[in-house]
């Protein structure tokens, strides 16, 4: 008697079958909607316009916030106005948008920015993680490293737009990672280090005394001296939040394009 048969001509190797078959469909079905619990339903690229839901949408997904800030829904966040000043090259969904206004102020292109939380970025403990140097946690500029505070500030277009008021450090990184600068009509601006070139203050000009009267000054050549009096401003001296943050970094990378026209040209 042959017992692999479980019922009449059905056997164990047929249920095995039915069973990896059933599984690996279940499987399709969960990794598809796995894959659609972030950035859907889908929006016309043209339009705006939300396209119908399927089969394989998933439910949202949810991220728990660290330091009892709650829980952060991705589609729960109001979608970015798609009137952006500007207009398209060509008639196509795809055509790049030619700015009608100021780019650099709108967020367009490199400008551009993300609606990001408006509270400061932490550190694991719950401090916020870039502070001026002075309120950071026992960070120094090493004795042999040019101090910066104080030193004239040059813009892209050559002119002296101020000068050095105060270095904000990141205390997670233990790096500098914005420059406070005081412009010549008393505003104070953040510009990112990234962008900050140090003149004066070489490994050459330690070594040879001779060059001690070089002129020592910081260049940031992102924007006009002019420019420098339309950075997004902190609405609370000393905090910067992840959305000021997202703000003034779009605004000096945009100006890499658009802050003289000559840069928005090609170079082909």
């Amino acid at each position: 008697m042959n017992h692999a048969y479980i019922v009449g001509t059905f056997d164990v190797a047929e249920l095995a079958f039915l069973l990896f078959f059933g599984f690996f469909i279940a499987l399709v079905f969960y990794l598809n909607r796995e894959s659609r619990r972030e950035g859907y339903p889908l929006e016309d690229e043209q339009t705006g316009k939300i396209h119908p839901g399927s089969l394989f949408d998933g439910d949202k997904k949810a991220f728990q916030l660290p330091h009892g800030r709650g829980t952060y829904v991705p589609e729960n966040v109001a979608r970015d106005d798609i009137n952006v000043p500007g207009v398209r090259s060509f008639r196509s969904a795809g055509a790049p948008w030619v700015p009608t206004g100021d780019p650099m102020k709108d967020g367009m292109g490199p400008a551009a920015w993300a609606n990001r939380s408006k509270y400061p970025d932490l550190t694991f403990d719950g401090r916020p993680r870039i502070v001026p140097i002075a309120q950071s946690h026992e960070l120094i500029i090493a004795p042999n490293d040019p101090q910066l505070i104080g030193w004239p500030v040059m813009a892209a277009d050559k002119k002296m737009v101020g000068k050095v008021s105060d270095i904000w450090v990141d205390q997670a990184e233990h790096m500098i990672r914005y420059l406070e600068v005081e412009t010549t009509t008393g505003k104070k601006v953040l510009a990112p280090m990234m962008v900050a070139s140090v003149h004066g203050n070489s490994l050459i000009d330690a070594l040879l005394p001779i060059v001690e009267d070089k002129p020592k000054f910081v260049e940031i050549d992102a924007i006009t001296a002019a420019q420098f009096e339309d950075v997004p401003a902190l609405e609370t001296p000393g905090i910067i939040t992840r959305y000021e943050e997202d703000r003034v970094q779009a605004y000096f990378g945009g100006g890499y394009m658009y802050a003289m026209p000559e840069r928005a040209e090609p170079w082909l």
